[in-house]
């Protein structure tokens, strides 16, 4: 027999598990609002008409031959008596859709069987684009790495040589730029237009790939010979699967729903992620770079001008001055002092939208102006997403008000503290996001308490030393501080040259880059601790565009200055 105290702890139970069940269904209910929301929007912006008629012919064609219903050359008849012909962006409208579906279902779905069933009637056909245009950068990365797929496919067939697949993983993780760009640029650029699919579906995708590379990676160093080779075919498939995906239905899909205009003002955010391979970077810079570059440095002055103006203050400059809570600033050194705090800063507001981010040249992750207006919940994968909402719901419900987070990479620790924003009547207005690489600090030690200009020649401010005193024996001391013979020495450069050997020598090289071209900021950012590795000379000439022996010569010029401490 069950005591009271039992029974009262069944109830509670069955009260938790009702309270659960219907979080979930009023969750789902809200889901799927917003499909039919969003699916409406993504029709408005197509600007199109759409058969519904055909669309629901072309799901229950694809249901049947999914089902073994038809076989595939009865379904591909009825798709041309019954379809005529079909636009990617039909497919995509279908797809939006749909209620409820599996958030795995992008990795499920058999591309390839759905291009065969709709063969006669699906464009297949790739746009003419610009060179410089953001999909265009897509495309050329998809076409270098089916180059790199045929490698792997040749190379398995032989003996393994470990330094031939060390080269081949090299080039073949930068793809993960590609992915990188798509998730914080093409889908927040597809989600304002209705089409939230791909942020639904396809960063799935795009993490289970990107994880099987780094798997089978850490199985190549770890001397794991025979699990790695097992991999590669798996993961070859999923690849070309996977630009099936986009070449098929996401790219044309964001050509029709993207306006120009918009894609224009993408080019901006697309630099400063990167690209994966040195080819698309080239071509990716305007011909104009610097002007383009000096006025992003000031666009959260014009930002906040622009924003206080909106609300009748309307002589807001970048001069003018502002009390702060402990302070007055003007949107000139509220700009500055954002730019070059140590952290990564992210706000989100109460109503779980992405307001602001820090613009940092040492961000730990790479961030675009695309994410500035994102439901925070679409600026995660869904397999992350949960813990996101769980810190906003604890913070909002005022049960917590900090959360923190570290990451051990190889030669990397990352710490990631989480705060609850609230006014002074104690509302919750947000959550505050702060990021700082802190593998340097982690591997201090005692104690520091005197001034020491160590790494002089790397300070992130160029200062103006005072004048020495008058010296009593100026031969002696100019031979104690002189330099090693080696730093004396302007090294041989060659287009061979690893960049990084170079920064390794004259570490004050990897900002002065920047005074050869703008192009080279990127150096300054996370992405150059992936590409420095593997950048030569060549590499470098090739993106900027410059001959090799004017690049030799004027990082020769940069060393010299170095050598001889210029500023």
């Amino acid at each position: 027999m069950y005591s009271w105290n039992n029974i009262s702890s069944v109830n509670r139970i069955e009260t938790q598990f009702r309270s659960v069940a219907n979080g979930l269904a009023s969750r789902r209910a809200d889901e799927d609002k917003m499909t039919t929301y969003s699916n409406k929007k993504m029709r408005e912006n197509l600007g199109k008409s759409i058969d519904e008629k055909k669309l629901q012919t072309m799901m229950e064609l694809k249901r049947a031959y999914n089902a073994g219903e038809i076989t595939l050359e009865e379904g591909r008849k009825r798709a041309k008596a019954e379809l005529g012909t079909l636009e990617p962006y039909e497919f995509a409208v279908a797809e939006q859709g749909q209620q409820s579906l599996d958030p795995d279902e992008c990795r499920k779905e058999d591309i390839q069987a759905m291009i065969d069933l709709f063969s006669d009637v699906l464009s297949t056909k790739r746009p003419e684009l610009p060179a410089d245009h953001p999909l265009s950068h897509y495309y050329q990365e998809n076409d270098t790495l089916r180059g790199i797929l045929k490698e792997i496919e040749d190379l398995v067939q032989y003996p393994l040589i470990k330094n031939q697949w060390l080269e081949l993983y090299d080039r073949l993780e930068k793809y993960k730029i590609h992915f990188s760009r798509k998730q914080n640029q093409l889908y927040s650029a597809l989600e304002r237009h209705g089409f939230d699919r791909p942020t639904d579906t396809m960063w799935l995708l795009d993490d289970f790939i990107r994880d099987e590379i780094n798997k089978a990676r850490s199985l190549l160093d770890a001397d794991k010979d025979d699990e790695f080779i097992a991999m590669q075919q798996t993961i070859v498939d999923d690849l070309r699967d996977l630009m099936a995906k986009e070449e098929t239905i996401l790219y044309p899909t964001s050509l029709a729903l993207i306006p120009a205009a918009e894609f224009e003002q993408m080019k901006a955010g697309d630099r400063e992620i990167g690209y994966a391979w040195g080819q698309t970077a080239q071509q990716a810079e305007p011909v104009k770079a610097a002007p383009e570059a000096k006025a992003a440095d000031g666009d959260l002055a014009a930002d906040l001008a622009a924003l206080l103006a909106k609300y009748g203050h309307k002589t807001a400059s970048p001069q003018q001055t502002f009390d702060v809570s402990t302070g007055n600033l003007t949107l000139d050194q509220i700009n500055l002092i954002y730019r070059h705090l140590p952290v990564d800063i992210t706000y989100v507001d109460e109503n779980e939208i992405v307001r602001f981010y820090s613009d940092t040249k040492h961000r730990v992750f790479p961030r675009s102006k695309n994410v500035i207006g994102r439901q925070v919940q679409n600026c995660h994968p869904r397999t992350s997403v949960f813990v996101v909402m769980e810190i906003i719901e604890k913070f909002r419900s005022g049960e917590q008000s900090k959360a923190e987070f570290w990451i051990n990479k190889p030669g990397q620790f990352i710490y990631i503290i989480y705060v609850a924003v609230r006014d002074a009547e104690g509302k919750f207005r947000g959550v505050l996001e702060m990021m700082q690489d802190c593998t340097k600090i982690r591997e201090m030690q005692g104690s520091r308490t005197l001034l020491n200009w160590e790494n002089s020649v790397e300070r992130l401010h160029q200062i103006q030393e005072p004048e020495a005193p008058a010296r009593q024996n100026p031969a002696a001391e100019n031979a104690a501080a002189a330099p090693s013979e080696g730093a004396k020495t302007v090294p041989e450069i060659t287009a061979e040259t690893y960049l990084k050997d170079l920064i390794k020598d004259f570490p004050a090289l990897k900002e002065r880059m920047a005074r050869i071209s703008p192009k080279f900021k990127l150096l300054q950012t996370p992405l150059a601790r992936v590409m420095l590795p593997h950048v030569k000379i060549a590499d470098i000439s090739a993106r900027s565009g410059m001959e090799v022996s004017t690049l030799i010569a004027a990082i020769k010029e940069q060393i010299e200055g170095i050598i001889a401490g210029k500023p």
